[in-house]
């Protein structure tokens, strides 16, 4: 077997990254056909196959697999050795990607990379916005935005953001000919708008009131899967909604959505902002860590 260089695993590197030759082309800031040319050369030199490539793009064989598992470590302890020579430039520097479900990335997420993207005009942030969990590492993402209970256990999870909680909310025009719920069983004998996760599960309501705690399977003929179109959805009278407190507090206070069971909706700590532990962070993931810190010590208008 002949010596295999540093530049030749990077090149493997972006391809498994991406699981395609155009989206590593790019990156490597090379054509696809001379990157599959170097792969081949990369696959002789090494006497082993690491990629099938298909009609529909790239799949790493056993072998591909194996080194892959094995290299990505060691080049993501050389990024950050890299980016934390940063410091020495006096300003934080270089992109920040975070993963983060579409209802965290308005409510928390982007009014604090806003804040942070004037405080260090230096970073570039890519958000990217996904309500199925993902492997964040495998794909490519510094840090994510989930609640707690989805935090896998060999993530660091720091709260980002104010406490939240949830609201039953519906608009006046349906409670015309429903009497109002006064507790979470009452839901049976009502139009609920569901909501479906990315993953295919039904999401139960949650409830708590004094240390009584429920999760009620409700009913109704219509379910989606974003939070905004069911808030749409309950807006225009289709049903009962289980909805973030700041995402229809305007629509409460203008009269637009009448709420119930607010007794049985208690604050919960809200979202996490969770990432790989390494023993080297780049320097604008630890300068975002340190700022959703400070900002959630800001007080609260």
């Amino acid at each position: 077997m002949r010596r295999v260089r540093s530049t030749d695993l990077a090149i493997f590197l972006g391809i498994a990254n991406h699981r395609s030759f155009r989206k590593a082309a790019v990156e490597l800031g090379v054509t696809a056909s001379a990157l599959s040319h170097a792969l081949r050369a990369i696959e002789e030199r090494l006497e082993v196959r690491l990629v099938n490539r298909t009609t529909r793009g790239v799949a790493l064989t056993e072998a591909g697999e194996r080194l892959f598992d094995r290299i990505r470590p060691a080049f993501l302890d050389i990024d950050a050795a890299l980016d934390d020579l940063d410091t020495f430039r006096g300003q934080p520097y270089g992109k920040l990607r975070i993963n983060a479900a579409r209802a965290a990335t308005r409510l928390v997420l982007l009014p604090i990379v806003s804040r942070f993207l004037r405080a260090y005009p230096s970073v570039e942030v890519e958000i990217v916005i996904n309500d199925a969990l993902v492997d964040m590492v495998s794909s490519g993402f510094d840090a994510g935005i989930r609640f707690g209970e989805s935090i896998a256990a060999d993530m660091i999870a720091v709260p980002i953001g104010p406490r939240h909680r949830f609201a039953v909310v519906g608009a006046p025009g349906y409670f015309e000919n429903k009497a109002k719920p006064l507790t979470p069983h009452d839901l049976k004998d009502h139009a609920c708008v569901r909501y479906r996760f990315a993953g295919g599960a039904l999401y139960r309501w949650e409830f708590e009131r004094g240390g009584i705690e429920l999760e009620i399977e409700v009913q109704g003929p219509l379910t989606l899967g974003d939070q905004d179109i069911i808030s749409d959805a309950v807006l225009q009278g289709d049903g009962l909604g289980y909805l973030f407190e700041d995402q229809v507090r305007s629509a409460i206070e203008d009269g637009r959505l009448v709420r119930v069971l607010e007794d049985w909706c208690p604050f919960y700590p809200g979202f996490f902002l969770y990432y790989p532990s390494r023993r080297q962070l780049p320097t604008a993931l630890r300068a975002f860590i340190d700022f959703v810190k400070a900002d959630r010590e800001r007080p609260q208008p």
